[in-house]
């Protein structure tokens, strides 16, 4: 079986699995989740962090092994924000690390938390923030003061672009849920409603002016329709599926497309490839491979399509 498959995997696979498929009871769950700071990727994660509180030398690179990375993955693995490992290393990261030489020179005194410019990093450095229970107010304040008039997010604007972009929007959509999840003071519905809205209103990958699929990201090359995990600052279609499965949204007819490929991705041994891995230096490896069957896109696709059969 499918499941019995995902449940030989790493303890950050095991107990989401153990919650969104198997409706385990909340003590079996949370005593699974509870290994994934002591065993797997992420423990092998938090022991990379140097003394100085950073993971790859950087609050951010472009590599995928920079502190925002790291701390971005460990929140998708789960690794319970309230362990003492995730307190050790979250403060670690509050005491010494900044922006400087990571992102604008303006930006480099800022703690690590306080972000920088550009909304596509903010949004992931927001989510992991708030994930790990740090007031990131200031900064969703921030990000909802950039929200574009079609609804959605552009790290080029609003002097390269008055339209939004796919990739920024779902970083910026994943922080506002994180940050309302965790009980944050500013009132993001309205927002996350309207950004959510831009992701159906394209149905989650064409063109709004021609209805066609978009082929593949203007910056990247990355092809939306094909399924890639860890995702960083790069939209697919799963991964909008993914969000607003998580979102808890009303499942409608705009997303019939997105789940329709969805399902035409999944082998006939049920499960789903990688079907693409983004370059740059990985922080651990995740053992999966692109083209052989994915634990991670298995889980996400299971999940996605549970919550489009609610309708």
């Amino acid at each position: 079986m499918v499941v019995d498959w995902l449940l030989d995997g790493d303890p950050a696979i095991r107990w989401q699995v153990l919650r969104d498929l198997e409706g385990a009871p909340p003590a079996a769950v949370a005593s699974e989740r509870a290994r994934v700071a002591c065993e797997g990727w992420g423990a092998k994660l938090l022991a990379s962090q140097a003394a100085d509180g950073r993971w790859g030398q950087a609050a951010w690179n472009r590599g995928w092994d920079s502190t925002m990375h790291v701390l971005w993955l460990l929140a998708h693995l789960g690794l319970d924000p309230k362990s003492p490992a995730a307190a050790a290393a979250i403060e670690r990261v509050r005491a010494h690390v900044t922006w400087r030489g990571a992102g604008p020179p303006e930006c480099d005194d800022h703690p690590f938390f306080a972000g920088e410019l550009e909304p596509c990093i903010n949004g992931q450095v927001a989510m992991a923030g708030a994930y790990f229970g740090q007031d990131v107010s200031p900064l969703i304040q921030r990000l909802l003061s950039e929200q574009l008039a079609d609804g959605g997010w552009n790290c080029d604007a609003p002097h390269e672009s008055t339209h939004s972009s796919f990739n920024t929007t779902i970083c910026v959509l994943e922080a506002l849920l994180q940050y309302d999840r965790t009980g944050g003071r500013i009132p993001t519905e309205a927002a996350r409603a309207r950004g959510q809205d831009y992701l159906l209103e394209r149905r989650l990958g064409l063109r709004r002016s021609t209805g066609e699929p978009i082929a593949a990201d203007r910056k990247s090359g990355h092809a939306w329709r094909q399924f890639a995990f860890p995702g960083w600052w790069h939209y697919d279609v799963l991964r909008g599926l993914d969000y607003l499965a998580q979102a808890g949204a009303t499942p409608d007819a705009r997303g019939d497309e997105a789940v329709a490929l969805a399902v035409s991705r999944r082998g006939a041994d049920g499960r789903w490839p990688l079907d693409a891995a983004h370059a740059g230096t990985m922080p651990i490896d995740l053992g999966e491979r692109v083209g052989q069957p994915s634990r991670w896109n298995t889980l996400r696709a299971l999940r996605a399509l549970r919550w489009y059969e609610r309708r």
